[in-house]
């Protein structure tokens, strides 16, 4: 997240006054990210009793994502809040032609600020944990599970528009600044990754709505580190229709690393995954396929970061991620696959749990 289009006090007050949410007492730019505008909003409210209180917001602006692009991603949100699963739920603003009880595909969500278009939504309580230990790991596999369940009957349609036909598009944008040795990696793992998207065993994986971005930083705990309680996913624009089993690789690939080398931490990795395959057991696809979809995880986030960072736009806060990172985390993928089938189920080596 990052501010590209300021915003001041005055339009804020008079969206959020519009929604219904209160008088604005602060509006804060967020540092950090790299697609949207984003702004913390409190407000005081005045409940049927008349007392007050404080509503936690944030608002958004997409400066990247179009109006036809953005129903996708809030009424996923929407959908998955309905469904129980802890995201931030878009604040609506019921159109004037819907009739009592109407369907949620009523509920005007999407709003325009300062020319952009815009979103508003609740505030998760907690705090991300940037060095999780084997129980945020187990908290993030289980709910994400959930997620993927609660999303597989959601109507709308929309790819995961940084898939393969993005990499293949945006790999020759950034060779001109790579190395010798990066290009070969990148080239090969392409190459690969095409292969790999042309096979029967992909074509067989399940797929819905994933996040695709559900990174440390994109989750909220709250309670003691020894017992965590995940509070909420968010930051879901990157979200789209794709393999499930990628969802999952994406998580492992930041969750149960070790972000100094790239390596694996097996402890976190089992837990993780086996959290999740207790809520939704992998196909015998996604069990093959695993070890790909891991490169391809890393492939992915590698390239984006390499087009931000040699590419960028400008924006009053942005501070571009490392693209070495997901090099380093791509070349522990190829040359030390994590997982196979039987981790899934067999017992973790006592020395590798002691590693």
């Amino acid at each position: 997240m990052a501010v590209f289009t300021e915003v001041t006090p005055d339009q804020a007050r008079e969206l959020m006054q519009q929604l219904g949410l209160g008088e604005l007492q602060e509006l804060r730019g967020i540092q950090g990210g790299i697609e949207n505008t984003n702004y913390f909003v409190t407000t005081e409210q005045v409940g049927p009793d008349g007392q007050t209180r404080r509503g936690d917001y944030v608002l958004t602006l997409f400066e990247r994502l179009s109006a036809a692009q953005l129903p996708f991603y809030l009424h996923l949100m929407k959908h998955l809040a309905r469904a129980g699963i802890p995201v931030p739920d878009p604040a609506a603003r019921p159109k004037a032609d819907a009739a009592p009880g109407a369907a949620p595909e009523s509920e005007d969500i999407l709003h325009e600020l300062c020319g952009k278009p815009a979103a508003v939504v609740n505030r998760l309580r907690g705090a991300s944990e940037l060095a999780p230990d084997v129980a945020h790991c187990e908290a993030v596999g289980a709910m994400l599970a959930r997620m993927h369940l609660a999303g597989l009957d959601y109507g709308r349609r929309q790819p995961n528009l940084r898939g393969l036909p993005w990499w293949n598009e945006t790999v020759p944008l950034v060779l001109p600044h790579l190395n010798a040795a990066q290009r070969t990696l990148i080239l090969a793992e392409l190459a690969y990754q095409n292969h790999v998207a042309a096979s029967s065993q992909y074509a067989a994986l399940p797929r819905g709505p994933i996040h695709a971005d559900l990174f440390r930083d994109n989750v909220m705990f709250d309670g003691p580190r020894e017992a965590p309680e995940l509070t909420g996913f968010f930051d879901f624009y990157f979200a789209g229709v794709d393999t499930l089993l990628f969802d999952l690789a994406v998580c492992l690939n930041d969750w149960c690393i070790d972000l100094a080398t790239g390596a694996s931490d097996l402890p976190r990795s089992l837990a993780l995954l086996r959290a999740y395959a207790a809520v939704r057991p992998l196909s015998a696809a996604e069990r093959a396929l695993l070890p790909a979809l891991l490169r391809a995880g890393a492939l992915r986030f590698w390239i984006s970061r390499l087009w931000d960072f040699y590419l960028p736009r400008e924006a009053s806060l942005l501070k571009p991620h490392d693209p070495t990172h997901f090099e380093r985390v791509l070349r522990q993928r190829v040359t030390r696959p994590l997982l196979t089938a039987d981790l899934l189920t067999a017992p973790a080596p006592a020395a590798a749990l002691a590693e």
